[in-house]
C-alpha cells in the first residue's frame, strides 16, 4: 500500500516511483531532439511518444518514414521535412515556430537526431537565439552495437560515416592512429569492403566487429581480423547499414 508520497509505493522494503506521477508538460518555444527507433519499433520510449504526440509539429529527416512510426503509435501531428538539403533553408523557418511559441520535435530516419545526421545547424541556430533545446534520449545504432561487440568499450572514439573519397578515407584514419581506445564507424554496404581492405592495410592485427540490421530480424555480428572479414564476404553481398568498431593491438 503507498505511504506518505502518493508518488512513491513500497514494495518489499523498497520504494520506488510510481508511474502515475503526472510528466512535466512540454515547455513552449523548446527544440526536442526525440530519438527514434533504429528497427524494431518497439524501441521507443514513452517518453518519446508523448514529446511526438504533444508537440506543436515534428521535423523528419523523412517523412515518409515518420509518418509509418507515427501510424504504429496512433499519432496525429503535422509534418515538415528536414534533411540535409533542406536544413539551411528550413531552420529560419523553425526559429520562426520557437519564436511563436511552438513546440517543434525533430526526428532523422532512425535514432539520434544529429549523431551522423541532420540537425547539427538547427540545434546550433537554436541555442545561439537562447531557445531552450532538450534531448528526448533512446535508440542509437552506436550505443547498440558496441555493449554487444565483446571489445573495450570503457574508452572509445566515436567517427561516423569516413569521406567517400580515398584519399580523405586514408588521411582520416591514419590520423586516428594516435587516438586511443576503441575506433567506432558507420558505413554503408556500398563501401563496407573497401573499409575493410583500409584497416587490412593500416591494422592488419586489429579485432574488427561488423554489427548490421541492428535490432532488426536478420540482425547480425560478426568478429574476426579484417582479411577474415574480407574472406566471409569474397562469396556474400553486403547488406544493411554497418556499425564498424575497431580494437587495435596496444
Amino acid at each position: 500500500m503507498p505511504k506518505g508520497n502518493s508518488n512513491l509505493i513500497e514494495f518489499s522494503n523498497r520504494t520506488v516511483l510510481s508511474c502515475a506521477m503526472s510528466p512535466a508538460p512540454l515547455q513552449l518555444g523548446t527544440l526536442y531532439l526525440v530519438a527514434t527507433p533504429i528497427g524494431n519499433l518497439e524501441d521507443i520510449t514513452l517518453r518519446a511518444i508523448r514529446t511526438l504526440r504533444e508537440c506543436s509539429v515534428i521535423a523528419a529527416e523523412d517523412t515518409r518514414r515518420a509518418r509509418l512510426l507515427l501510424k504504429a503509435h496512433n499519432i496525429d501531428r503535422p509534418l515538415l521535412s528536414c534533411h540535409k538539403f533542406s536544413e539551411a533553408r528550413r531552420t529560419g523557418q523553425f526559429l520562426d515556430r520557437l519564436e511563436n511559441g511552438e513546440t517543434l520535435a525533430l526526428v532523422s530516419d532512425a535514432g539520434t537526431p544529429v549523431i551522423s545526421d541532420p540537425g547539427e545547424r538547427i540545434v546550433r541556430a537554436a541555442l545561439e537565439s537562447g531557445y531552450r533545446v532538450e534531448s528526448v534520449p533512446g535508440p542509437c545504432a552506436l550505443t547498440a552495437a558496441l555493449p554487444a561487440s565483446g571489445l573495450p568499450a570503457a574508452e572509445f572514439h566515436f567517427v561516423g560515416f569516413l569521406p567517400h573519397k580515398s584519399g580523405a578515407r586514408i588521411r582520416k584514419l591514419e590520423a586516428l592512429d594516435a587516438v586511443p581506445g576503441t575506433l567506432c564507424f558507420y558505413e554503408s554496404p556500398h563501401r563496407i569492403i573497401k573499409l575493410l581492405n583500409e584497416l587490412a592495410s593500416i591494422w592488419p592485427e586489429s579485432e574488427v566487429v561488423l554489427a548490421r540490421e541492428l535490432t532488426k530480424k536478420f540482425e547480425e555480428f560478426l568478429r574476426g581480423r579484417p582479411v577474415e572479414l574480407l574472406e566471409h564476404y569474397s562469396e556474400r553481398k553486403p547488406k544493411g547499414e554497418y556499425v564498424v568498431m575497431v580494437h587495435r593491438p596496444t
